[in-house]
Parts: structure tokens; sequence; C-alpha cells
């Protein structure tokens, strides 16, 4: 175990003040989770690496850092705190896709946007709730997934959603009639319905919109970031992103 933990510091130690060149030769880690239909494992697991990721984000950041000449590693886990944690503490690390919102704006370097992630409420579809603001929703239950901006965007505002480790685990929850309403993205939250077999819910509110990135550690340097933007920025001139959204929506 110390072993292994000098190790993580030693690696850690070549980030703190590397140039673009020496980063060039040293693979960024990528980290991220399960969140169709940006990212996912192919064997919908929750652990996988490279080429058994599958999804919006990953084809997109494959292409991107391929163009801007930049290794990496990409590796999916859980949950999604942890995972969090590490891309902010570790030089060298990233974590996809993340919602920018301003709470979060100062902690990274941000490459993007890779794709869009409204905020919706959903219900059954036979059920009677009706709603014009959010306020309204504080009556019912409503899920929600530990760790994510929207979870904690509704505690802000007091309002005390049920959380759960696995988004998805909300679908069945709502089904079940465990929860009134469940706090999710769009397209997220039906994509992540039909894996488990359930549709037919219906959005009774859209509470916000928010575009998704790749966050990067801060000390990678900025050099590093403007060539990983520009390949994007390129590949969203050419229609490419676009493209590799159609295949999944």
């Amino acid at each position: 175990m110390f072993k292994r933990f000098l190790v993580v510091v030693a690696g850690c130690t070549l980030w703190l003040g590397a140039s673009a060149a020496e980063v060039s030769r040293t693979p960024l880690v990528l980290l991220t989770e399960n969140f169709p239909p940006y990212n996912m494992a192919k064997n919908g697991k929750n652990f996988a690496q490279n080429q058994n990721l599958e999804g919006i984000a990953v084809e997109v950041l494959r292409e991107t850092f391929k163009r801007a000449g930049i290794p990496y590693n990409m590796t999916l886990r859980f949950p999604w705190q942890r995972i969090y944690d590490l891309a902010l503490a570790n030089p060298g690390y990233g974590v996809f896709v993340t919602a920018r919102v301003p709470e979060r704006e100062a902690l990274f370097k941000w490459v993007g946007p890779i794709g869009p992630d409204d905020w919706v409420l959903l219900a059954r579809a036979d059920s009677p709730i009706s709603l014009t603001t959010l306020d309204q929703a504080a009556n019912y239950r409503i899920g929600a997934y530990k760790g994510d901006v929207i979870a904690m965007s509704l505690e802000r505002q007091g309002i005390k959603p049920v959380i759960v480790l696995r988004d998805q685990d909300n679908a069945r929850k709502l089904l079940a009639g465990q929860i009134d309403l469940w706090a999710t993205g769009d397209p997220a939250g039906r994509f992540l319905a039909r894996q488990v077999g359930i549709s037919g819910f219906k959005t009774v509110l859209r509470f916000n919109q928010a575009e998704l990135y790749l966050a990067l550690n801060k000390e990678i340097p900025d050099e590093v970031v403007n060539k990983l933007q520009a390949a994007m920025d390129e590949m969203r001139a050419e229609g490419l992103i676009e493209k590799i959204r159609a295949k999944y929506l």
C-alpha cells in the first residue's frame, strides 16, 4: 500500500509545473462513469477501459485527443463522486462528462461543450402531477443521483431529494411508485430508463439547461487545454460532433 502511495505521489509530482512538451509524452488519465448515451461500458458493467467504452462523449474525445496529438488512458469507474474527487485532486487527471456550472467553474480547466444536458422532472405517464415552477415540486418525493449537480442544485434550493447511487435505479423507483418525480438529465434519463426496460415517463418540468464538458485538473498546462479545445472546435465546424450524436439519439 505504501509503495502504491509513493507511485501515485511521484506521478502527480511530474505534473506539477510540467510543460506542454512534457505533458505530450505523459498520458492524461480520463475518468468517466456509466452515463448513457454520453459514456458507457460496452458490457454494461461499472468498470471498463479504453476500447471497451462507447457513447457520444467517448467518440468525441477519442477524435479530439487524436487530432490534438495528446496521449490518454480512458477508464470507466463507479461511483461518480469518487472519480470526480480524483480528477479534482490529481494533476494529469480529467473527468467527463461534467456539467459546467458556476460553482465548478474555477475548480477545473474545461474542454467542450460536448453536448446538452437539460434538467427535467419526470413522472409516470399516468401521474396527475402538473408543475409550473420548481418550488411546487417540494411537496413531492423526488429521486436524484448522489453527487450529481442536479441533486446538489435541488438541495441548495431547499429541496431534499431521495438519493440513490445509480441514476437508473430512479427509473425503477418511479415506476414502482416509491418516488413521485425523477430529477435527471435529458436525454440521459430517458436513455437510462430504456436500458432497464422502462419507458412511458413524461416531462412535467424543464427547470434548467446545462452543457457537458471534459473537466481537466487545473495543473494541466493551458497549452494542452488549448490544443484540445481547438481540435474539438474543428470537429464541430466540420459537423462531426453532430454526426456522432445522431448515431445515439
